[in-house]
């Protein structure tokens, strides 16, 4: 806190609050090696910091989070696996209690589905689409530098296509939570491709990427392997902690909300400031992109407050 010392006999000076960058501190979340010319005032950590007041933003983190996938099959839900070489895929085990109780509360269908003990279940309902995670496999850790990892077991016949798949989104929800957990008081943001649970995807959306080109997902290690997320899922779980209200809006209609114009500047002001109509042309098509609903306007922005109200989370 910075302050005044008032001179002798004179009027007393009130203490000069410090400005708003003297009081930020940035530090960046990520397991690969900091960069050779970042800043070194910006601090760079493999885990999430506990204590945390301020914003914590997690933009496409949450769609690399490791997930399983299940199938649903005649005797209920099972996991999809996958060769972690070949991608080809195939049946395994039942999927476990607690991945069959988040199935049940975030993948509804109209189709009823055994218990994981092979045992009728005629009171669960599920779903027969399928999340936006993984088209159809088992991953579980990191491998091989791979950001899933495939279950694998010999011997399996291959999986049947079918459109009744589901990405099971726990682990992603165990990840929010922990991430809210972290925050004495502010706010958690979350910025990713998703789904909502009336919504979700029939043949899912796992993907890889390599050089910016989309590739099939196979978790050999020679791309990045990503999938949507269940946003209303994640959203409910860091409430849980939070134990506060949160928002849950496209970035287009957060961005509007928030002023953003992607209009094009007045052909006249090129006429009479040159510059100034090129700075705003510029802008216009920023906003643009970053509003277009079939790319980056179709991002969630997830916003849980901790301690705050939520309101003041989106004042200008």
């Amino acid at each position: 806190m910075a302050s005044a010392r008032p001179a002798p006999g004179g009027p007393s000076l009130a203490a000069v609050p410090p400005s708003l960058a003297e009081r930020v501190r940035f530090t960046a979340v990520e397991y690969a090696n900091r960069p050779e010319n970042l800043p070194e005032e910006i601090n760079w950590v493999s885990e999430i910091p506990a204590g945390i007041t301020g914003v914590l933003l997690a933009t496409e983190w949450l769609d690399n989070v490791p997930l399983d996938v299940a199938v649903h099959s005649e005797d209920g839900w099972r996991y999809v696996l996958v060769d972690p070489e070949s991608g080809a895929e195939s049946i395994g085990e039942l999927v476990s209690p607690a991945d069959l109780d988040w199935l049940t509360t975030w993948w509804p269908s109209s189709a009823t589905s055994p218990s994981t003990d092979g045992a009728p279940n005629p009171g669960v309902t599920w779903t027969g689409a399928t999340s936006d995670s993984e088209l159809g496999f088992g991953a579980a850790r990191p491998a091989q530098g791979s950001s899933l990892t495939a279950r694998s077991r010999p011997s399996c016949p291959e999986t049947p296509h079918s459109d009744h798949r589901a990405e099971i989104g726990r682990p992603r929800d165990e990840a929010w939570a922990n991430a809210v957990r972290q925050i004495s008081r502010g706010l958690a943001v979350a910025v990713d491709y998703g789904h909502l649970r009336d919504e979700r995807p029939v043949d899912g959306t796992l993907t890889g990427y390599r050089g910016g080109r989309q590739v099939p997902p196979v978790p050999d290690g020679s791309s990045d392997v990503t999938a949507h997320v269940a946003m209303d899922s994640v959203a409910s779980a860091g409430a849980a902690v939070a134990r506060c209200a949160y928002s849950l809006a496209l970035q287009r209609e957060a961005l509007l909300a928030l002023g953003a114009d992607g209009g094009r500047p007045p052909l006249s002001l090129a006429g009479t400031d040159p510059v100034g109509y090129v700075r705003a042309l510029a802008a216009a098509s920023t906003v643009a992109e970053l509003t277009d609903p079939a790319g980056l306007g179709g991002h969630w922005w997830l916003r849980q407050p901790v301690g705050i109200p939520l309101g003041s989370a989106v004042a200008r």
